[in-house]
């Protein structure tokens, strides 16, 4: 499905928030989802319900990560 993903357009069979992280997590290296936020067309889910969250083709995703400083 056609997905956007912190603002590229994206090919990707993943069917929750959740399996969307983890594809989102080997591309880039990142180990936990500790400090992360997803948005799922404007609204943050939270973490408890990312493998609840299904996506659909179109939606807008964007994934953060926080950062210390200042």
């Amino acid at each position: 499905m056609k997905l956007t993903v912190n603002g590229l357009p994206r090919e990707c069979e993943a069917g929750d928030i959740e399996a969307l992280f983890h594809i989102e997590a080997e591309e880039t290296g990142l180990e936990s989802p500790q400090g992360i936020a997803i948005a799922l067309n404007g609204r943050v889910v939270r973490k408890r319900e990312w493998a609840q969250t299904p996506l659909r083709e179109g939606d807008r995703v964007e994934i953060v990560r926080a950062m210390q400083g200042g």
